[in-house]
């Protein structure tokens, strides 16, 4: 076997994650099946299970990377024919004639036999390659699942967030309603101005308008998700989700697992590996070829006389083939292997800073907005007290409305941050899931026994 032997190159790998754990996750241990399978199930929601479903079997981006995937396994089998001889027969029949002599027929049955023998390894390294580019391109079938899989949530849990926002502008609308009607009794009355009036309907007609613009955010996640699972918007309708939940508790692998569970990691790996045979099969172009062939059948005048033994032909013999001048060719096409191979030794390596880039990412954004809701939620419940007062004291007249519709401003503010924080807490913890690999391994990559079915 000529050229070098694969190594999966170094990569860097801390020991722990800089940002640490989440509230509500935990270290991983080596036996732990965590997010084995349909990661999505630990957010515990049928709805979500049921669109998730459809992502492997209908999306069309994931459909063309199955068929490349199948391609590339193809590929493999063609490359392994190379290992074996070609055995290809032509049969003729050709006549010819003048006019003096009449015509006369030639009747050829022959058989020949070619065999290129694999001696400095160079077919075999080329089924390496293929392998190793059919294992790449199912790792990549895998992260366009994991993609479009992560979009999906993602997208849904956009729904459910606006979901809850306009339950609370509901909610809101109705109160600013009653507060007109009170500003409203307060006029009649004639201890409040018709400038309080104003400002309480400008108050409502507000809200009003923040509700009705909740309605184009959601019907584009509607159009996307029914797109992500392979139908046309039109044939999707996601009731209103508005019960929002914190993100469930799940478990995180160390660094170092981290290059075993990514799909586009794996991905890079083998295109490495890849690479690695091409300059094995490059230098292997400098020493001599050497082919067996064969030839055998029966050659006659005579069609009857086809099967007799004296019509018979063969021939037997090896060919060895040694390139003596190429212009330096073969040397350059070493030094363009050597340069692909060391393109995607770099694009591994990128690949493995991203993905620990990803996760820190999303451990980052949970934890920090963690902290930034339980914040929040202190302020909501300080605003509403706020209000409260304000209310109190605008009945007894001790406070002008202005000092009501600030209480309501800031209340509305608050609630809504809380809401939105909720979502991209949702959305980071499937992201962070994503970054993970969503619980696929290497051990999922097809063998080359596999590959060859």
């Amino acid at each position: 076997m000529i050229g070098p032997k694969y190594q999966r190159p170094s990569a860097p790998a801390p020991p722990a994650f800089k940002e640490g754990l989440p509230a509500g996750w935990k270290e991983a241990q080596p036996n732990d099946g965590a997010l084995r399978g349909k990661w999505w199930e630990v957010y515990n929601d049928p709805r979500l299970n049921a669109l998730e479903d459809q992502v492997n079997i209908s999306n069309q981006n994931v459909l063309i990377a199955e068929a490349q995937f199948r391609e590339a396994k193809a590929a493999v089998s063609v490359a392994r024919a190379g290992l074996f001889p070609t055995v290809t027969a032509a049969p003729s029949a050709t006549g010819a004639g003048t006019g003096a002599a009449g015509a006369s027929g030639l009747y050829t049955i022959p058989i020949d036999l070619s065999y290129q023998i694999d001696v400095w390894g160079s077919i075999r390294r080329g089924v390496a390659a293929n392998s190793a580019v059919a294992q790449a391109t199912a790792a990549q079938l895998q992260n366009a699942q994991l993609l479009y899989q992560a979009e999906l949530a993602g997208d849904y849990f956009q729904i459910q967030g606006l979901d809850a926002s306009q339950q609370l502008l509901d909610a809101t609308v109705k109160s600013y309603e009653q507060y007109l009607q009170l500003t409203q009794d307060r006029f009649d009355g004639g201890v409040a101005s018709q400038g309080d009036v104003a400002l309480a309907q400008t108050q409502l007609e507000t809200a009003r308008a923040q509700l009705v613009d909740l309605g184009v955010q959601r019907a584009q996640f509607e159009h996307a998700i029914a797109v992500l699972a392979g139908r046309p918007p039109s044939d999707l309708s996601i009731p209103a989700l508005p019960n929002q939940i914190p993100p469930p508790v799940s478990l995180v692998g160390l660094p170092s697992t981290l290059l075993e569970r990514r799909p586009d990691v794996a991905s890079a790996e083998r295109q490495v590996a890849a690479a690695n045979e091409q300059i094995g099969i490059a230098k292997a172009a400098f020493y001599p070829s050497l082919t067996f062939s064969a030839s055998a059948g029966s050659q006659t005048t005579a069609f009857l006389d086809l099967l007799t033994w004296p019509s018979r032909f063969w021939s037997l013999g090896p060919q060895l083939a040694q390139p003596l001048f190429t212009a330096g060719k073969l040397r350059a096409q070493v030094k363009l292997t050597q340069a692909a191979y060391d393109a995607t030794v770099a694009n591994y390596r990128q690949t493995v800073l991203t993905s620990f880039q990803q996760v820190e990412d999303s451990l980052a954004q949970l934890r920090i907005l963690s902290d930034e809701a339980e914040i929040t939620d202190r302020a909501v419940k300080a605003a509403q007290q706020s209000l409260d007062i304000s209310t109190i004291q605008y009945r007894g007249g001790l406070a002008n409305y202005l000092q009501v519709i600030t209480s309501q401003t800031t209340l509305l503010e608050n609630q809504r941050t809380a809401v939105s924080i909720l979502t991209r807490r949702m959305a980071a913890s499937v992201s962070l899931i994503q970054a993970l690999g969503g619980g696929w391994d290497v051990a999922q990559l097809p063998t080359s026994q596999e590959l060859r079915r």
